[in-house]
């Protein structure tokens, strides 16, 4: 049976193929859309390349200037909050608004935090406040340079099975997941994002104004707890923050309308809130 959801990224990839930039001593993929308006820069988290915001991109690429990127296979949350600065310098897009999902939402913080000169906005999805405790966990308690990799595949296979188990309706979505984490993503580039997060530092102070932060969470969220999720919005103080009914931790690709929804009305795009469904995505 064909998977609709790879199907279709399939043909975004192969009509964007992914460019490599070299930046230092790192070499990163990137997605560039050929839109004016708006820069946007979107980062992933452990389990997808640029792109898995296909369904973003495609509705936005007109109307926004999109960079969507993919980790190199080497490097240090601080390291690439740096390379992003540089790419964004690179590719002349001045002040962009960052979303991050997950690992990519902790850089997000990272980079707007960092380099807040060109940070027009920063939005915070389905992510974390804090690395502390997580070298403890799995898979971050393996020792993430020489277990083997079919060790670290088969542990977020476990956790995709049970999260299809008990949602049946999301099965291509896991399909797309396993895929990602089953090669798609090479060997180093997978270890260095494990890395990453369990060695990540201690974020630092955020200057942006209120009304320039966001953030996104689901209340079905299988890895963003409640009391993490509260923290999140603690810390950022956003001046929006979306909460999906249901969308798991990816509700970009489970939710695709809604998400483009969001990002209209954060990039100051035409958006109608009566058009997000009945109760599916609420903003506070």
């Amino acid at each position: 049976m064909v998977n609709r959801l790879i199907a279709a990224r399939d043909r975004f990839a192969a009509r964007h193929p992914e460019q490599r930039i070299l930046i230092g001593s790192r070499e990163w993929g990137y997605l560039q859309t050929g839109g004016t308006g708006p820069a946007l820069l979107l980062i992933p988290g452990t389990l997808g390349r640029g792109d898995i915001f296909w369904q973003q991109i495609e509705a936005l690429e007109d109307r926004a200037r999109i960079i969507a990127v993919s980790y190199p296979s080497s490097g240090s949350v601080a390291e690439w909050a740096s390379d992003l600065a540089e790419l964004c310098d690179r590719l002349g897009l001045g002040r962009v608004t960052v979303l991050g999902s997950s690992l990519g939402g902790y850089l997000a913080q990272y980079f707007a935090a960092a380099y807040p000169h060109i940070t027009e906005r920063l939005i915070a999805a389905n992510t974390l406040h804090s690395v502390a405790g997580i070298a403890a966990r799995p898979p971050y308690s393996s020792d993430l340079d020489n277990a083997p990799i079919e060790e670290l595949r088969a542990g977020f296979g476990r956790g995709l099975d049970a999260w299809r188990d008990a949602h049946p309706d999301q099965a291509e979505l896991v399909n797309l997941l396993m895929a990602e984490v089953g090669g798609r993503i090479p060997e180093p580039e997978l270890r260095a994002r494990l890395n990453a997060l369990k060695q990540g530092p201690e974020l630092p102070p955020l200057d942006l104004p209120r009304e320039r932060i966001a953030t996104i969470e689901s209340v079905d969220d299988p890895l963003i707890p409640p009391a993490m999720r509260e923290v999140v919005r603690t810390r950022l103080k956003p001046s929006v923050a979306y909460r999906f009914e249901s969308g798991g931790h990816f509700p970009y690709v489970s939710r695709p309308d809604l998400y483009v929804a969001l990002l209209e009305e954060q990039l100051g795009l035409t958006v109608t809130r009566e058009t997000w469904g009945d109760g599916e995505l609420r903003a506070r």
